[in-house]
Formats: structure tokens, C-alpha cells, sequence
């Protein structure tokens, strides 16, 4: 099998770029991504000829997501939209046989309760945030896409939040900024975790979602598949990982605390990521146990400990987007990597 991935230097696809090297049926992975990188070919998805790049592909798995700069939605627009268009239309017109997308619990509709949702709970986002908005904006287009093209099988993944620990620095930098030391996130040093009412959400290691794309890639399946480990996390969860207590804060006081950082540039996570968070549901994972025969190696608490050791540690790996902060700071001195 010959495999295109698109965004192959990033938290989820470096972990599906292992999977698949791991895999014998697969023989040969085409890695694009943004900015140069060894072992990777250089593609933008807003601008290239992709077609070139997916002709004779047996799949393509695309991951390419820029999350930043949340203050230019319009700019996040061109590429997470517009190019993930453009990368479905490409896949289609070089004749692909599989196209594998990673969606998000962001894109499902928002749910009060702690009742699991399955794959077909209505995907249209929290217009809030824009990371939301685009997620359920693909949705919609993939369905239009799928009914133009029934040959071509499409899965989407709709993963929870992804961690691994080399991925911990630059999670630090997306959603908490540089002026949250990770070094201090460790047992002992937080007294408290705030408890939030109503705050709960589900996670996945990147190598365990990496296995369920593999899966996804390497068997004839097609739809839409929830991906999360357990258990779900809440604040009282984070707090016995921590060695700390909780104490109960009302929701309206986090969020208004997040709008005002978020005002005087402190934090890059808008409150409006924070609203779409607490409005997530809760998903059930039965379809990826049965028709992926997938099941996570690293529970919740594994994978949280992992992506902690990595913020104390300031992990990181050797591709632009998992750069540990010292070589980030070396990007941003020289104005390597800056976001036009």
C-alpha cells in the first residue's frame, strides 16, 4: 500500500506515521507538511498542485490543521477549511480509493448531559470558537462530498483531545502561552484544581488514535468512528493525579477570567474555545471496538501522566510544529516559521 499523509510532522501525524511504518502492508508513506522537513515532502494545502502528490495512492490521511493564529480566523478559514477542501477534491480527482480524515469531538453538537453520543449525534459545532465552527463546517461539506463521489470510501475520525508527551511544549504553546511555566505542573506545587461544574471531557494517546487511522486505512470500512480511552476526565480526576484538592469555582468566573487574559493578549485559547469545551458530549466508542477492532493500550490517567512529565520536562521532538521552546525561540528570533 502507498499512503499520502498530510500534516506529517504534527502531534497526531507523527504517531500515524509511526503506525504505519509499523504496519507490513504497508510499503511505502508520502509525508507532506507546511515547512520543510527531513524525510517529508513540502506541500502547502492552500496553494500547491496536489493532485500530483495523491495520484496512485491507495489512501490519504489528512491531519494538516493550523490552529493558531486564533486572533485571524479568517486566516485559520483558508487553511483548515479551504485547504482540507482542496485536499478531498485532489484526492478524488487522482482517483484515490480511501480518504481518512481527522474530525473532532469539537465538531459534534453540544450536550448538557453525560448520556455517551454515537457517531450519529448531529455535527454541527459551537459557533463560537472557530476551531468548532470549521470542524462542523467539514462535516457538512464532506457529506455534499461523499454523495458526489460513492466510489470513494471516506472515514472520519473524531477523536477527543490528543496528547503525547512530545507534543506537551507545543500544546503549551496553542492553548496556555508562554507565560505558563510547565515546570510547575507537578504533584506537590498545585495545592488545587478548580472544580468546574459541568467541566468534563474525553482524551486519547496520539499512538492509540494513530492505531485506530491504521486500522481505519488498512480495512474496508468507511463512516465515522469516536476515538477516547477512559476514563472521562474531570477537575476532580486532574486533581487526585496532581496530589491536589479541589475547590468549586462557578463557571462564569473561569470563562470571564479566560475573556479577560485572553483580552490583554496573556493567553492565545479565546473564551470562546472555553464555552465549546464545557459543551461537549460525552462519546461512545462501541463502533471503533467493533468494526476497527480497536481498543486503547494507555488509559486516561497514563496518558494525562505522560503529557505532564512532558510539560515539566519541556519535551518536544525534531519537526517545526513539536519544537521544543528553545528551538521555537530560535524560529521566532530569525523569523523561520512565522505565520504570514
Amino acid at each position: 500500500m502507498r499512503i499520502v499523509v498530510t500534516g506529517a510532522t504534527g502531534n497526531i501525524g507523527t504517531g500515524v506515521v509511526r503506525a504505519l511504518r509499523a504496519d507490513p502492508q504497508v510499503e511505502t508513506i508520502v509525508g507532506l507538511a507546511r515547512r520543510p522537513a527531513e524525510g517529508v515532502v513540502t506541500a502547502d494545502v492552500e496553494r500547491d498542485d496536489l493532485v500530483p502528490l495523491l495520484r496512485g495512492a491507495d489512501a490519504v490521511v489528512h491531519l494538516a490543521w493550523l490552529f493558531q493564529p486564533t486572533r485571524r480566523p479568517e486566516r485559520t478559514w483558508r487553511a483548515n477549511v479551504l485547504g482540507s477542501m482542496r485536499v478531498f477534491e485532489a484526492a478524488a480527482t487522482a482517483g484515490v480509493p480511501k480518504l481518512v480524515y481527522t474530525s473532532s469531538i469539537g465538531a459534534y453538537s453540544p450536550r448538557q448531559d453525560d448520556e455517551p453520543v454515537t457517531e450519529d449525534w448531529p455535527t454541527h459545532g459551537w459557533p463560537g470558537a472557530a476551531y468548532t465552527r470549521e470542524k462542523a463546517y467539514l462535516e457538512r461539506y464532506l457529506d455534499a462530498f461523499e454523495a458526489r463521489h460513492p466510489k470513494l470510501d471516506v472515514v472520519r475520525m473524531r477523536p477527543g483531545f490528543v496528547f503525547q508527551r512530545s507534543a506537551a511544549t507545543e500544546q503549551r504553546r496553542l492553548f496556555a502561552g508562554p507565560f505558563v511555566p510547565g515546570s510547575l505542573v507537578r504533584p506537590g506545587l498545585i495545592p488545587v484544581v478548580p472544580d468546574i461544574p459541568g467541566l468534563r471531557f474525553q482524551i486519547v494517546h496520539t499512538d492509540d488514535l494513530a492505531d485506530a487511522v491504521r486500522r481505519a486505512v488498512t480495512r474496508p470500512v468507511r463512516g465515522a468512528f469516536n476515538i477516547a480511552t477512559g476514563p472521562v476526565v474531570t477537575p476532580r480526576f486532574a486533581a487526585d493525579l496532581l496530589g491536589a484538592r479541589t475547590i468549586p469555582v462557578p463557571a462564569a468566573a473561569v470563562r470571564a477570567a479566560v475573556d479577560a487574559a485572553w483580552r490583554l493578549h496573556a493567553i492565545p485559547a479565546s473564551p470562546g474555545l472555553f464555552d465549546a469545551v464545557m459543551r461537549l458530549p460525552v462519546m461512545d466508542t462501541s463502533r471503533a471496538e467493533s468494526a476497527l477492532d480497536w481498543r486503547p493500550e494507555r488509559d486516561a490517567a497514563e496518558t494525562l501522566r505522560e503529557f505532564l512529565a512532558g510539560l515539566r520536562e519541556g519535551a518536544g521532538a525534531d519537526t517545526a510544529p513539536l519544537a521544543p521552546d528553545r528551538h521555537r525561540l530560535h524560529e521566532i528570533s530569525t523569523g523561520v516559521g512565522r505565520e504570514p
